[in-house]
Formats: structure tokens, C-alpha cells, sequence
């Protein structure tokens, strides 16, 4: 029996409504939705290690979760696991015509932009032409700006460089502060995730991941305070008890010391 075909059956024993296991019968899509993404953070956050025997773990634990939902979903005659990874094959195929189409396609190889408009074509197909079709509502708030910018520019709604994006940004700094004027929750709510959107266009001008850029500055700023709480405590230090002006000198030299 192969591994695939033996995490399949645990997977049927696990949900029979008989002998199972109460937790995993109990589920339903919505229920095991959460911790998908949770597991697949923590794919990211081995390859982000390097530590190849976690990644190996934690991909078993990403493919559970696919193996989960096909369980369901055949349960209800909706599709099975065979489906699924039957679907995946044939798509990936019909994207690829420089690798698996006819001759006159393989000769050609790869051309720019025909792996979006391939799935353009596959969206117009589902019934939906948008060029916004299809961009998951459940992606991370960054990515999924990222991904509907770059969407829209492919119909040429965009800045033509990046100090149209600059203008854009301050331009919205200044109506936040408005906003923050009126004191109004939900106007500066939204005034700041207009900031945020401009910015993240802005990334995508320059090429630059925002999420990526964002994780970055989040390991710099622990790791500054990590070692600002470190030069305090050596000292004895209490940071409650300091005032924002002698919190700023210890910053300042944490920088220097950690980079």
C-alpha cells in the first residue's frame, strides 16, 4: 500500500461515524478551514529555517488537511481525492503548452504574459470576466492588495511610475489625518487602509514582496528590542520606569549594536 493510500484510509477510519474519532467527525469545512492556513504559515516558516526534516513534517500536515477536505467533500458526493489530484494534473498541463502542447507550441516555449491569459481565459469560462475574478477573499489583507493591483494594471489601470505612487501615498496621509481630526473610528479605519493599499502599490512598482518586506522589519524590530530589553536588564534597569526620551537612547544603541 502506498503512503497516499494509507493516509487516505486513516483518514476514512478517522471520520466513520461509528468508530472514529469524535473531533475529526465532528468537523466540517469551515470548522478545519483555520488551521490549513495555520499550517501552511508553518511550511513557510520551516522553508524560512532551512530545516528540512520540520519541512518534511509540516508538509504532511498541509497534505492531511487537503486529504481531510476530499474526505468531506466524498462523503457528499461532491469530489474525491482522486478529483482533486486529477484537476491539478490537467490544469497545470493546459498552462503549460510550451512543455506538454503540440510540437508547434513546444518549439515556440514559454511566452510572456500567456500564463495569465490562460487563466483569464479558464475565469471567463467559470462565468466570471472580471479581471478581479478569482482573487481569494481569504488571503492575507497585503497579498491580496498586492494581487488585485496587479490585476487591475494588467488593464492598464495603474500609475505609470513610481512618483504617481509616491503622490498617491501622501495624498492619503493627508486624509487620514483629516480623518483623525474628526475622530470618527471608522472614517480613519478606512482613510488608513487606503495608506496601506497605496502603499503596498507602491511595492508592487518596485518589485518588492510587501509581505516579505514586512516580515523583515518585524525580525529587525524584535531583534532590537530584544537586545534593548537586554542592555536594560544588565543594567537593572525597569523600561516601564523610563521616559520615552531615555527609551529612545537605548533604542538608538540597540540599533547600533544588532543592526
Amino acid at each position: 500500500m502506498s503512503g497516499i493510500e494509507k493516509l487516505l484510509e486513516v483518514m476514512r477510519s478517522l471520520r466513520d461515524p461509528d468508530t472514529g474519532c469524535p473531533w475529526d467527525v465532528a468537523q466540517d469545512f469551515s470548522t478545519i478551514a483555520p488551521y490549513t492556513i495555520e499550517e501552511a504559515y508553518e511550511v513557510a516558516d520551516a522553508i524560512e529555517r532551512e530545516d528540512f526534516d520540520e519541512l518534511r513534517s509540516e508538509l504532511g500536515d498541509l497534505l492531511f488537511q487537503v486529504v481531510f477536505y476530499t474526505q468531506m467533500a466524498s462523503e457528499r458526493g461532491y469530489f474525491d481525492f482522486e478529483d482533486v489530484a486529477q484537476g491539478i494534473a490537467e490544469k497545470l498541463t493546459r498552462r503549460h503548452p510550451h512543455v506538454f502542447g503540440s510540437a508547434e507550441e513546444r518549439a515556440v516555449g514559454q511566452i510572456d504574459g500567456s500564463w495569465e491569459e490562460i487563466k483569464e481565459r479558464e475565469r471567463a469560462e467559470n462565468g466570471d470576466e472580471s479581471a478581479l475574478a478569482g482573487v481569494a477573499k481569504a488571503l492575507p489583507a497585503l497579498k491580496r492588495a498586492q494581487k488585485l493591483g496587479k490585476r487591475a494594471s494588467r488593464m492598464g489601470f495603474d500609475w505609470p511610475d513610481t512618483a504617481g505612487v509616491n503622490q498617491k501615498i501622501h495624498e492619503e496621509l493627508d486624509e487620514l489625518d483629516v480623518a483623525i481630526g474628526t475622530r470618527d473610528t471608522g472614517h480613519i479605519e478606512d482613510e488608513l487602509g487606503d495608506v496601506l493599499f497605496a502603499v503596498v502599490n507602491l511595492a508592487r512598482h518596485l518589485d518588492i514582496d510587501p509581505e516579505k518586506a514586512l516580515t523583515g522589519s518585524n525580525y529587525k524590530f524584535e531583534r532590537r528590542f530584544r537586545a534593548m530589553e537586554a542592555d536594560m536588564a544588565a543594567a537593572g534597569l525597569d523600561i516601564r520606569k523610563l521616559s520615552l526620551e531615555e527609551l529612545d537612547q537605548h533604542w538608538r544603541k540597540a540599533k547600533q549594536r544588532v543592526g
